[in-house]
């Protein structure tokens, strides 16, 4: 009777709740860097870069985004890697929500210094 009890007041704990639809996807992705294309030809590289994008967007994303943003960018060697946070209304809500804690725009805040510490390019 324990068991029936615990099971029926699972259930409807279960059933009351409302799962929260707001997705935030961290992904980082690799694409080929030709050895001809450098910080000269941005054209390319921004072709390069909005590729890469739009395979992530299409093969592993089962959301439709609102928000794609370009956390970090950096090339090794010969290939690009991004890393990319994807979000949909919800989700674009809550990443603001979480920004509120940044210093004023203009002034300088935690991130911005280990940035410049690190050498970091902010994009």
């Amino acid at each position: 009777m324990k068991a029936l009890t615990a099971v029926v007041v699972g259930l409807a704990i279960a059933l009351s709740t409302q799962v929260a639809g707001a997705y935030v996807v961290q992904v980082v992705t690799t694409v080929p860097v030709a050895a001809a294309t450098g910080a000269q030809d941005t054209s390319q590289l921004g072709d390069v870069v909005e590729s890469a994008i739009r395979d992530v967007l299409s093969h592993a994303i089962a959301f439709t985004p609102t928000v794609v943003r370009i956390e970090d960018a950096r090339i090794v060697g010969e290939r690009l890697y991004l890393a990319l946070l994807i979000a949909d209304t919800e989700g674009e809500a809550i990443i603001e929500g979480l920004a509120t804690d940044r210093a004023p725009k203009g002034e300088p805040d935690a991130s911005d210094a280990d940035a410049e510490r690190t050498g970091a390019v902010r994009l």
